[in-house]
């Protein structure tokens, strides 16, 4: 693992080509077989060694054949045009897991993934509301995504779930709820009542600090 100081502390969201409560978090099969979606955050408080992060957000769309473990995955990044040369270099410093410690997120994403797409740098608007299972992301001709909480299919009245995993590399605890996304990037897909996960999350060299 390569010396640096970097934590990203911020609004986390996971959406998905799967069926409500993601088959990744139980070390299960894709519902369909293949993996498409995307992760990212908007960062409330960050660094990487001097460098502050605070108010950027970014995201990847990914792909993959089979399980995300088997690897093979394509991935796209898309950080918020505001970024700085050195705020953008930060970020893709972070995301390449070198400086992560094994087993930790970037790390695990810098192995399972085999083709990594340019970069988008783009306008990014993000609205995010854990609690009441809500969120919207949009990045004009690149992705779109809204999430609402699960409907019970007998009355339509709110379903509420929360995956928790003490030891989890992405995130410690996540609300799940409802995606639809439309990903018009270098990873085309699109979705409809599909998987979401919400959560705060910290990120560290060393992991989920929580």
């Amino acid at each position: 693992m390569a010396n640096a100081n970097w934590r990203l502390e911020g609004e986390w969201i996971k959406n998905c080509n799967c069926a409500f409560g993601c088959p990744c978090d139980f070390n299960a099969r894709p519902t369909n077989g293949s993996c498409q979606g995307l992760v990212g955050m908007r960062i409330t408080k960050g660094n990487f060694n001097d460098v502050q992060l605070d108010g950027l957000s970014f995201f990847v769309t990914v792909s993959f054949p089979g399980p995300l473990h088997e690897g093979n995955g394509q991935a796209q990044p898309i950080i918020d045009e505001r970024a700085s040369a050195d705020q953008r270099e930060a970020l893709f410093n972070i995301m390449s897991g070198q400086n992560s410690a094994e087993g930790t997120l970037f790390h695990i994403f810098s192995l399972i993934v085999t083709k990594m797409h340019d970069p988008i740098f783009a306008p990014i608007s993000f609205q995010f509301d854990k609690n009441a299972r809500t969120a919207r992301l949009r990045i004009p001709g690149v992705l779109e995504t809204e999430v609402e909480p699960i409907k019970n299919p007998v009355t339509g009245e709110p379903h509420r779930i929360k995956v928790v995993l003490p030891e989890g590399f992405e995130h410690r605890e996540a609300e799940v709820a409802s995606a639809n996304i439309r990903s018009n990037g270098a990873i085309k897909f699109e979705t409809k009542g599909s998987h979401s996960s919400l959560a705060n999350v910290v990120q560290t060299p060393q992991g989920v600090a929580a």
